[in-house]
C-alpha cells in the first residue's frame, strides 16, 4: 500500500544515495577539500614567500579530519568488508593507507606548530616530516578519487 504522505511517483533514494549524502561523509570531503587546498596553499607560499597563511587553520581543520576520517573509516568497514580482490578495494587500500600515514604525520607536525606557534619566527619543522606529508596527501587525493570513481563505474555497470 502507498504511503499517502508522499506524492505520487515519489521513490525512497536508495541506500547508496542516502549514504553519499550523509552527514558524516559530506563533513568528511568537506574537511578534506579544505585541507587539499589549505595545504596546497601552504605549500606554494613557503616556496614563493616564505610564509605560512592559514596554519593554525590547516591544524584545526587536519585534527578535525583525523577524528571524522575515523569514525567514517570504522562504519564503512563494518559495511564493505572483508576485503575482496576488486580493484575498488584495492584502490580504497591504498588510499585508507595513506590516509592514516598523512594523518598521523599531520598530527606530529602539529606537535611541532603547537610547541613553537608562540615565537615570532616561522615554526622549523622536520624537512623529512613535512616531504613526507606532502607526497602522502597528493597519494591520497589520488586513491580516494581513484576509489571513488571505481565504485561509481562499477555501479554502473550493474
Amino acid at each position: 500500500m502507498a504511503d499517502p504522505a508522499r506524492p505520487r511517483g515519489f521513490e525512497a533514494p536508495e541506500p547508496r544515495a542516502r549514504r553519499l549524502r550523509s552527514p558524516l561523509l559530506v563533513s568528511l570531503w568537506a574537511l578534506l577539500a579544505f585541507e587539499a587546498l589549505g595545504g596546497l596553499t601552504l605549500f606554494a607560499a613557503r616556496l614563493i614567500a616564505g610564509a605560512s597563511p592559514g596554519e593554525a587553520a590547516h591544524v584545526i581543520a587536519g585534527v578535525a579530519l583525523t577524528a571524522v576520517y575515523a569514525i567514517y573509516q570504522f562504519q564503512h568497514w563494518r559495511r564493505v568488508g572483508p576485503f575482496r580482490p576488486q580493484l575498488h578495494y584495492a584502490l580504497g587500500l591504498i588510499a585508507a593507507i595513506f590516509m592514516a600515514l598523512v594523518n598521523l604525520s599531520g598530527l606530529w607536525l602539529a606537535a611541532f606548530w603547537w610547541r613553537e606557534r608562540m615565537g615570532v619566527a616561522p615554526v622549523r619543522y622536520p624537512a623529512l616530516l613535512s616531504a613526507a606529508h606532502n607526497v602522502a596527501s597528493m597519494v591520497v587525493l589520488t586513491f580516494v578519487l581513484a576509489h571513488l570513481g571505481a565504485v561509481l563505474f562499477r555501479s554502473r555497470e550493474r
